[in-house]
């Protein structure tokens, strides 16, 4: 996922009940290859309580939507290692909501994104 690390935010649709789908945009952060996201709004954003009905999820990378599939992030030392990526990718640019991402409350929504198919056709 070392092509994410270029990205300042993605685009993340997730389906609703009723097979409509919402787009977010989402900030990003690698760590060792892997792509990490997090709610701002910690549990209680509408995505995330959808996420974790398990709700089909893309991602819209330049107008194609790939499925891809949330796994949340149980160790300690890597949520504190995507807090720590957020603040070096964000902090200069947008340093309030940097806080908010870093928070408690988003950390326990720390995700990785899996599945996500062929990204690399797809970005510089």
């Amino acid at each position: 996922m070392r092509t994410f690390a270029g990205l300042a935010e993605i685009v993340m649709r997730v389906r609703h009940a009723d097979g409509r789908w919402s787009a977010r945009p989402i900030w990003v952060v690698a760590i060792d290859g892997e792509a990490c996201i997090r709610s701002a709004f910690g549990r209680r954003s509408a995505w995330y309580r959808r996420v974790q009905a398990h709700a089909a999820t893309e991602v819209d990378l330049g107008g194609v939507n790939l499925p891809v599939r949330l796994e949340p992030v149980d160790d300690p030392a890597l949520v504190h290692r995507v807090s720590a990526a957020y603040r070096t990718k964000y902090a200069l640019s947008w340093p309030s909501p940097v806080e908010m991402m870093i928070s408690p409350e988003a950390a326990r929504t720390t995700m990785r994104l899996t599945n996500i198919g062929e990204v690399s056709e797809l970005l510089p």
